[in-house]
């Protein structure tokens, strides 16, 4: 009455190499754009991230990634410290700077 497992498996059609091959392609398409349209943006802006960073400079006035505006007084190998007020000096990591600003935006 059934047909067993055996016979079902036999009389299925072998998959050919161009089959398994076309059946990969939409996977691999779709990594293919995942890598151009996320990752290589995601790394193009770390590396210009990581330039800001080493390319700051006593007098810099910049934002801090909690929205702090302030102006660099000093600059150590991981922290920076951040004059925000008028005699009041905060020390906050490089990487926390986000945006560097133009010059004359914070008094």
């Amino acid at each position: 009455m059934f047909i067993s497992s055996a016979f079902a498996q036999a009389a299925a059609p072998a998959a050919s190499a161009t089959d398994s091959l076309m059946s990969m392609l939409p996977l691999v398409l779709m990594f293919v754009v995942l890598y151009f349209i996320m990752i290589r943006p995601q790394m193009k802006r770390q590396k210009e991230h990581k330039a800001m960073i080493a390319a700051l400079a006593k007098g810099d006035e910049v934002v801090t990634a909690g929205g702090l505006l302030g102006k660099v007084t000093k600059l150590d190998e991981s922290f920076v410290r951040l004059e925000v007020a008028s005699g009041v000096e905060m020390q906050v990591q490089r990487s926390a700077v986000v945006q560097v600003l133009p010059k004359g935006t914070f008094k």
